[in-house]
C-alpha cells in the first residue's frame, strides 16, 4: 500500500510538472504575439509623429479655425510660427486700440500685419493726449476696406484729418464718435464721401460752435443709405436737423438730451418719409404736436418717451390709433401725471401686438391694466416703476390675466407680500420677477414665491443698503432706468444666473447680520482670553 501510494504520488507530481511545462509554453507563445504588436504600434507611432498634419492644412482652414477663437487665444496662436502669425493677422477683421498719441509710431507696422481690418475702435482716456490727424490718415491708408469706425475721446482730430479719412475709406457703413472735437466740416466730409453709410451715432461733438448756418450738416451722398441716426447730448442738435430731414430711408431715430425744437423736426420728417420703425426721445423739447407727427409712421414698432413732460394722453392716443404695429413702448412720465389710463387704454385697444411695456413715473390703475391684459395677449415683458397706484390689487390683476407674461419688474411701488402670493398662483409662463425698493415686500415673501415656483427666478432688492451707491450716482438721473433684454428659448442659463443673484442679495443681507454677530463674538472671546491670561500672570507673580 505504501508503494502504491508513493507511485501515485510520483505520477501525480510528474503530471503536475507536465501541466506546468504546458502552461509555461502557452504563456511564452502568448507573450510573443503582443510583443510583435507593440513593436508595430511603436513603429506606426513614430511614423505618425514624423508627419505634421497642421503644416498640410491650407491657409483657408487655419483662417476658419482662428476666426472661431477669442482674442486671447488668437494672440497665443500668433506666437507659434511665422506662418500662423501671418495668417492670424490677415484674418483679423476687428481691432480695438488705445488711441494715445504714441500710437502714431507703430501704425505702419501694425496695419501692415492687420491689413484686413474692417471694424476699428480708437479709444483714448480723458487724461491722455489722443492721436492726431497724421495717425488717422495713416490708418485710413492701411484700412481701405474699413466699414465700421468708433472714435472715443480723440480730441486731437480736426476737420482736415476727417476729410482725408473720408476720402480714403469711402466704403464706411457705420460711424460712432463721442467726445471728439472736430466740427461740422469733418462730419460733412464723411457724409459727402461715404455713400454706403448706414448708421451714424454722435455724442458730445465739441467742434460745432453756435449752430449757425455755417455749421449746418446735410446728408450728402448718404441721403439714400442712412437708416439709423443717434444723437446724444448735443447742445446744438439743430445743426443735425438737415441731415435727419434729408435721410430718405431713415428707419431708426434716437435723440437724447439735444437742443432744438423737435416738434418741427418730426413734422418735416413725416412729410418726407414714412419708413420709420423705431423712435427714442429723451429730455427733448417735444409735445403732442410731435406725437401727432409720429402717428404718421404707420410701420412704427418701437417708441420710447423718456422725460418728455409736455407729452400727454392726447398725443399718445393719436400714436396708438394709427401705429397699430407697436411692439415696444417705454414711457417715463417724470411724475408729471400727463399720461395715464386714457393713453394706456388707447394702446390696449389699438396695439394688439404689444410685447414690451415699461412705465416709469406713470400711474396706471386696474382699469387700464385689465384692458392691456385682455387685448395685448402677446405681452411678455412688463416693468412698473415709481408708480403710486400700482399695489397688490393691480399685481393680482396682472397675475390673473397676463397669461403670456415672462418677465416682470416692479420698483418703488406700494406692493406687499400679498402681491407676491398672487404671482405664485398666476402668470403661468413667468420666468423672472425683479422687485426693487418695494418696502412692504419682505424676504419671507420672496422666499415663499421661490418655494411655490422653483423654476422662477426671483430677484429682491429692498434698497436698504443702497445709500452709498446713491451718493456716487450721476445725480440720480438713471435711478429709474429699466432695461428688459429680449427673450429667447436658450435663456435658461441667464435666468438661473439672475435667480442666483436674487438669492445672493438676500443671502448677503443675512450673512451680513451673521458676520456682525461673529465679529462681536470673536471680540468677546479675545477680551475673555486676554483677561484670563492677565489673571494667570497675576497669580504667578
Amino acid at each position: 500500500m505504501g508503494q502504491s501510494a508513493s507511485t501515485s504520488a510520483i505520477s501525480s507530481g510528474s503530471s503536475r510538472r507536465g501541466l506546468n511545462h504546458h502552461h509555461r509554453s502557452r504563456s511564452k507563445s502568448m507573450v510573443q504575439i503582443p510583443s510583435m504588436q507593440v513593436e508595430e504600434n511603436v513603429q506606426f507611432r513614430q511614423i505618425d509623429e514624423d508627419l505634421d498634419y497642421i503644416s498640410d492644412l491650407p491657409d483657408e482652414c487655419l483662417a476658419c479655425i482662428f476666426q472661431s477663437l477669442g482674442s486671447g487665444d488668437r494672440k497665443q496662436c500668433s506666437l507659434v510660427s511665422r506662418r500662423w502669425l501671418r495668417i492670424e493677422g490677415q484674418t483679423r477683421h476687428r481691432l480695438s486700440l488705445n488711441a494715445h498719441s504714441d500710437l502714431l509710431t507703430v501704425v505702419p507696422s501694425l496695419f501692415s500685419r492687420f491689413d484686413a481690418v474692417t471694424k476699428l475702435a480708437l479709444k483714448c482716456d480723458r487724461r491722455s493726449v489722443s492721436i492726431g490727424d497724421d495717425a488717422l490718415i495713416l490708418i485710413s491708408l492701411g484700412c481701405r476696406n474699413l466699414t465700421r469706425l468708433k472714435l472715443r475721446a480723440c480730441r486731437e482730430l480736426t476737420d482736415a484729418g476727417m476729410g482725408v479719412f473720408a476720402k480714403n475709406c469711402k466704403g464706411l457703413k457705420k460711424l460712432s464718435c463721442g467726445s471728439c472735437t472736430f466740427g461740422a466740416k469733418g462730419m460733412s466730409a464723411v457724409l459727402d464721401n461715404c455713400s454706403a453709410l448706414e448708421e451714424l451715432s454722435v455724442k458730445r461733438l465739441r467742434g460745432i460752435s453756435d449752430g449757425s448756418a455755417v455749421d449746418q450738416i446735410g446728408p450728402g451722398v448718404a441721403a439714400s443709405s442712412l437708416k439709423t441716426i443717434c444723437l446724444k447730448e448735443q447742445y446744438n442738435g439743430q445743426c443735425f436737423w438737415p441731415l435727419i430731414i434729408g435721410a430718405k430711408n431713415l428707419r431708426t431715430l434716437k435723440l437724447f438730451r439735444c437742443s432744438g425744437d423737435c416738434d418741427n423736426l418730426l413734422q418735416f420728417i413725416a412729410n418726407r418719409t414714412t419708413s420709420m420703425v423705431e423712435i427714442h426721445l429723451e429730455r427733448l423739447q417735444v409735445s403732442d404736436v410731435g406725437l401727432v407727427a409720429i402717428s404718421h409712421f404707420l410701420d412704427l414698432e418701437i417708441l420710447h418717451l423718456v422725460k418728455t413732460s409736455e407729452c400727454t394722453n392726447a398725443g399718445l392716443v393719436s400714436v396708438a390709433e394709427r401705429c397699430k404695429l407697436l411692439r415696444k413702448l417705454h414711457i417715463d412720465g417724470w411724475k408729471a401725471n400727463r399720461i395715464g389710463d386714457e393713453g394706456l387704454s388707447a394702446v390696449a385697444k389699438c396695439c394688439p401686438n404689444l410685447q414690451e411695456l415699461v412705465l416709469i413715473g406713470v400711474n396706471p390703475t386696474k382699469l387700464s391694466l385689465e384692458m392691456l391684459a385682455a387685448n395685448c395677449q402677446n405681452l411678455e415683458r412688463l416693468a412698473l416703476c415709481a408708480s403710486d397706484t400700482v399695489g397688490d390689487a393691480e399685481i393680482s390683476c396682472i397675475a390673473a390675466k397676463c397669461l403670456a407674461l415672462k418677465k416682470l419688474c416692479i420698483k418703488s411701488c406700494p406692493v406687499s407680500d400679498q402681491g407676491m402670493r398672487a404671482l405664485a398662483c398666476g402668470c403661468p409662463n413667468l420666468v423672472k420677477v425683479k422687485v426693487k425698493k418695494c418696502r412692504a415686500v419682505t424676504y419671507e415673501g420672496a422666499d415663499g414665491l421661490r418655494a411655490s415656483r422653483e423654476s422662477l427666478a426671483v430677484n429682491l432688492d429692498t434698497g436698504e443698503t443702497e445709500h452709498q451707491d446713491a451718493s456716487a450716482s450721476d445725480g440720480g438721473a438713471q435711478e429709474n432706468a429699466v432695461e428688459l433684454p429680449p427673450l429667447a428659448s436658450q435663456n435658461g442659463a441667464a435666468n438661473i444666473a439672475s435667480s442666483s443673484s436674487g438669492r445672493s442679495n438676500s443671502l448677503k443681507a443675512r450673512l451680513g447680520l451673521l458676520t456682525g454677530r461673529n465679529l462681536v463674538a470673536s471680540t468677546l472671546r479675545r477680551w475673555a482670553s486676554s483677561n484670563s491670561s492677565s489673571r494667570g500672570n497675576q497669580r504667578s507673580n
